[in-house]
């Protein structure tokens, strides 16, 4: 085919590869959407992902002592159970499940390949599953206590994870 059409065809290719709908799957477009991610910057601000909650609403908790010698890697946003949370970044849905620490826990892989965790939901989002491309403000569960934050007031624990750094304070890139 490329010696019919040149590298002219390449374009063209590419050109067919915009991301789909929200929540849908991404199936053969996934490595030219990574690839879009992995040139788009990560830039602040960030959409708050917990639906009706400000900026000035949240206190910075990066770094605070946790259970085990752990320090927090994230920042708590405190709302009523239920309320909407929301994805930050436009991104492929790398992962829905539950973990030990997390609960039910959501992974997003967005801008320059950044990991964004969105921990302790109540439950997800109808129809979201890993392999869904997200835009920004897309609904992807609802604020709760799961796993070992059982014993708090219902939050979102919002993390964010860079390539070669590992975890970031999400709270400056939440600042308006």
């Amino acid at each position: 085919m490329f010696k019919i059409f040149g590298w002219a065809f390449i374009p063209l290719l590419l050109s067919a590869c915009q991301p789909p709908p929200a929540t849908q799957a991404t199936t053969w477009q996934t490595p030219y959407l990574y690839w879009q991610l992995k040139r788009t910057p990560l830039q602040a601000p960030l959409l708050v992902p917990v639906e009706q909650v400000t900026f000035a609403q949240i206190n910075d908790t990066w770094g605070a002592v946790r259970s085990a010698g752990r320090r927090h890697e994230g920042v708590d946003i405190f709302a009523k159970r239920g309320t909407a949370v929301l994805s930050s970044t436009q991104g492929i849905v790398r992962e829905v499940g539950s973990n030990t620490l997390g609960g039910k826990v959501i992974w997003i892989t967005g801008p320059e390949l950044s990991s964004h965790y969105y921990a302790h939901l109540d439950a997800y989002a109808e129809h979201i599953q890993a392999g869904d491309w997200v835009e920004v403000g897309t609904l992807l569960g609802y604020v709760g206590n799961s796993g070992n934050a059982k014993n708090t007031p219902p939050h979102l624990h919002y993390g964010i994870y860079l390539q070669g750094q590992g975890a970031v304070n999400p709270y400056p890139y939440l600042k308006p």
